[in-house]
């Protein structure tokens, strides 16, 4: 029988009944309802709405279930309607018409809303740990790769060379942001409690709403119980935040798969983390890594799915968002499956540094280098930039590189060319002066991960 059955109501259609049902989906709240019961029966003591030996009862036996669920002593009654339904009659099973009196001054909307919110929080923390893994583990494989020249890319086409580590760590920063914003959002989540709205209009009873509140760790309790029991911002900020965490994995994962193909041959992904064909012996897939591109669709779509479901809503609570749970599980799910493989994915990949180096040897990746050493002779750079082009052109037709083109043919472009030319030219020279904050000079490079590091001493490496 649901939890809200009475003589008023008749009997729900079985399919019915299997429709309305979310068990299967939020029996993960489990723990965190337990929690919101616990804190809101102190409460029914602490005001003397129910007696305080009752409210103790309620206590004690919900840390008892509690212990129990997570030894495999107490399983979950899965034909329930709801993980809340089940606590309850299980609670009531045990204590009789005190278990009945957990439920005094709240709804199931309240209550619900609440343990979502506990949950969100503990599942905001664990991903904002994960993420601080991905910037470490890409921090540490970029330590390794600090004078490993590479070309910089724009448009997909050489432009100029910068080192291997460089390149990791701008996606140490994305996912630092990525952890920044997880932080961030466990602030909002705990802003205000939504408990003591019950089903969209408080109660009668006198409730201690900042008790409850502390109780929990939250900073306030909701001042409209029409938008305490209706509020699901949190879910789509978080689901946002998961879809921009996606998007740097997918990018990672893009050039990753670019990297490893013969084209590219910067990479190899070992066997852990690729596959074979089933009629191709000689070919090794990047399965991993398009998995890792191809996730982001599913938690993008997960996001629009619950932008969608609340965007019609009038208030107060509606049915509807019962499927918000699932569609943000998934995606917590998802994301936290990625950032799980993700370092380990990235420690198994080997760095083949002579292609890297070929690469950048090709396309003129210096020129801005010669047009520089011009402008540093006191020519203006719009006229450095063009004699730097006739050199360029003269370099393709006569199959030349900057760094072997003859010192006689520079001066025949500008007096001011001397052979000092050849070291400001020297992709290795190129890096190691770009000694700007931000920049790809080893030397910033090395401070970068430090200073990653310094700020992530918490957190460990999970690979």
């Amino acid at each position: 029988m649901a939890i809200w059955s009475n003589n008023y109501h008749g009997s729900m259609n079985e399919k019915a009944f299997e429709f309305n049902s979310s068990i299967d989906a939020d029996a993960r709240l489990v723990y965190a309802d337990i929690a919101g019961s616990i804190a809101h029966a102190k409460m029914l003591g602490k005001t003397e709405i129910i007696p305080r030996e009752e409210s103790d009862a309620l206590v004690n036996e919900l840390g008892k279930m509690n212990d129990e669920l997570q030894d495999g002593d107490l399983t979950i009654d899965f034909s329930e309607e709801d993980i809340h339904s089940f606590l309850e009659a299980e609670l009531t099973r045990r204590l009789g018409a005190i278990g009945k009196k957990v439920h005094t001054g709240r709804s199931r909307n309240d209550q619900v809303a609440t343990a979502l919110k506990l949950y969100s929080v503990s599942a905001l923390e664990h991903l904002s740990s994960l993420t601080a893994n991905v910037a470490l583990a890409l921090s540490e494989k970029a330590e390794q790769h600090l004078e490993t020249i590479m070309p910089g890319y724009t448009h997909l086409q050489r432009a100029q060379p910068i080192t291997f580590a460089h390149h990791l760590m701008a996606y140490t920063e994305m996912f630092l942001r990525d952890k920044s914003r997880l932080d961030d959002a466990q602030e909002r989540v705990l802003h205000y409690l939504p408990l003591g709205s019950a089903a969209l209009a408080t109660t009668t009873l006198p409730l201690d709403r900042a008790f409850t509140a502390e109780a929990l760790g939250f900073k306030d309790f909701s001042r409209n119980s029409l938008d305490g029991v209706s509020d699901r911002d949190h879910s789509m900020e978080m689901l946002a935040d998961m879809s921009i965490i996606m998007v740097h994995i997918s990018r990672l994962a893009e050039e990753v798969i670019l990297w490893s193909s013969q084209e590219f041959g910067f990479v190899k992904i070992r066997d852990t983390f690729s596959s074979g064909s089933s009629i191709m012996p000689q070919k090794k897939n990047p399965d991993i890594a398009e998995l890792l591109r191809g996730k982001s669709g599913r938690v993008f779509g997960d996001l629009i799915g619950v932008l969608t479901l609340m965007k019609g809503l009038p208030l107060a609570y509606n049915k509807d968002m019962q499927e918000e749970k699932e569609l943000l599980f998934e995606a917590i799910d998802t994301v936290t499956f990625c950032l799980e493989i993700l370092p380990a994915m990235l420690n198994d990949m080997d760095v083949i540094e002579a292609a890297m180096l070929k690469a950048s040897q090709k396309g003129y990746l210096n020129a801005t280098d010669c047009a520089d050493f011009l402008v540093e002779k006191g020519i203006p750079f719009r006229d450095a930039y063009q004699i730097t082009g006739n050199i360029l052109k003269e370099c393709e037709e006569q199959n030349l590189t900057l760094e072997n083109f003859p010192l006689d043919m520079y001066k025949k472009h500008s007096d001011a060319f001397d052979e000092t030319i050849y070291k400001k030219v020297d992709l290795k020279e190129c890096v190691i002066r770009r000694n700007v904050a931000g920049g790809p000079a080893p030397e910033r490079v090395k401070e970068h991960i430090e200073a990653v590091k310094t700020k992530l001493e918490d957190y460990q490496i999970i690979s």
